[in-house]
C-alpha cells in the first residue's frame, strides 16, 4: 500500500511540477527546445531525484543507484518506444548537441560507478560541473520561441502553486515509495538493486511516460524526444551527482555488469535510430520488446 500511495503521489506531483515549470518557461519566453530538454527534463526527473536521495539517506544504495540506471533504461526502451508506436519520431526533433550530451552523461555515469566501490563527493562534483555546462549550453541556444497551448496565460500565483504543490507532493511520494520498496525487498529476500531497477524506476518514470505519450498524441514529437533526452541527462548528472555530494553512495554488490551494459546499449540504440533518420513504429516496438526482455532477465536472475 505504501508503494502504491507513493507512486500515486509521484505521478500527481510530477504532473503539477511539469505544468508549473512549462508555464514558467512559457511566461519567460524560453525556446521549446529548452522547455523539452531542460524544463520538462528536470521537472519529470524530480521523482527520481527525491527517491534516490531518500534511498541514499535511508541506507538503501541499491535503490538509489538502481533507480537512476533503471529510469534511464525505461525512458528510452519503454517510454520512447511507446511514444514512437503512437507516432513516429523524426530525428530532427533532437539536435546534435542533445545527442552528444546523452552520450556524455551515459559514459560519465557508468565511469563513476566503475571507478571505485563508492560514488563519492569528488565524482558527484564532476557530474554537477557537467550539469552546469549542460544547462548553460541549453539556455544559450538561439531557437524559436513557441508558446505551449493552454498554459501561456497562466497567472504567476497559479504557477507558484503548481511548483510548490508538486514539489511537496513529490517529497511525500518519494518517502513512501522508498519505505515500501525497501520493506518488500527485505521481506521477500529480493535485492534492493533489482527493486530499484524495476518497480521504483518505472514508478518514478511515470511523469516522463505521461508527458511523452501526451506529446506524441498531440504531434509534438520534439517535446516527447526532448523530454526523454533531457531527463536521462538530468538523471545521471543531477540526481547521481547531487545525491553523491550530499551522501556518498556505496556501489551495491547486486549491480550486475549486464545492467550497465543495458544502460549503455539502450543509449547507443537510440543514437543509432536517430542517425538513421527517425524512430518509427517498428523501431518503437523493438524498443518495448527489448525492455520486456530485460525485465524478464531480471526476474529470472532473482528466481
Amino acid at each position: 500500500m505504501m508503494m502504491l500511495a507513493g507512486l500515486a503521489l509521484l505521478l500527481g506531483g510530477g504532473e503539477g511540477l511539469v505544468r508549473g515549470g512549462v508555464a514558467l518557461a512559457t511566461r519567460m519566453r524560453l525556446p521549446m527546445a529548452v522547455v523539452g530538454a531542460v524544463v520538462l527534463g528536470f521537472g519529470t526527473s524530480m521523482p527520481e531525484m527525491l527517491t534516490s536521495l531518500s534511498a541514499a539517506l535511508a541506507g538503501a544504495p541499491g535503490i538509489a543507484i538502481g533507480n537512476v540506471l533503471g529510469s534511464n533504461i525505461a525512458n528510452i526502451l519503454l517510454i520512447l518506444g511507446v511514444a514512437a508506436v503512437i507516432a513516429p519520431i523524426p530525428a530532427g526533433a533532437a539536435g546534435i548537441e542533445d545527442r552528444v550530451w546523452l552520450a556524455v552523461a551515459t559514459v560519465l555515469g557508468i565511469a563513476v560507478i566503475l571507478v571505485g566501490l563508492t560514488v563519492g563527493r569528488i565524482e558527484g562534483t564532476v557530474l554537477l560541473a557537467a550539469l552546469a555546462i549542460y544547462i548553460w549550453r541549453a539556455l544559450s541556444r538561439d531557437a524559436e520561441v513557441a508558446p505551449v497551448p493552454g498554459i501561456e496565460g497562466m497567472r504567476a500565483a497559479r504557477i507558484a502553486l503548481f511548483l510548490a504543490g508538486g514539489l511537496v507532493t513529490l517529497i511525500g511520494g518519494a518517502w513512501l515509495l522508498v519505505e515500501g520498496a525497501t520493506g518488500i525487498a527485505r521481506s521477500l529476500g529480493i535485492g534492493e538493486t533489482v527493486i530499484g531497477l524495476t518497480v521504483v524506476a518505472v514508478g518514478t518514470s511515470l511523469p516522463e511516460l505521461a508527458t511523452s505519450v501526451i506529446a506524441a498524441r498531440r504531434g509534438e514529437a520534439g517535446l516527447a524526444l526532448g523530454n526523454v533526452l533531457g531527463s536521462n541527462v538530468f538523471n545521471i548528472l543531477a540526481i547521481l551527482g547531487l545525491t553523491a555530494v550530499i551522501v556518498p553512495i556505496p556501489v551495491p554488490p547486486g549491480l550486475s555488469p549486464v545492467d550497465l551494459a543495458v544502460v549503455a546499449g539502450s543509449a547507443a540504440l537510440l543514437l543509432v535510430a536517430l542517425f538513421l533518420g527517425r524512430i518509427g513504429r517498428g523501431m518503437g516496438a523493438v524498443f518495448v520488446t527489448l525492455y520486456a526482455g530485460y525485465i524478464g532477465w531480471l526476474a529470472l536472475s532473482v528466481a
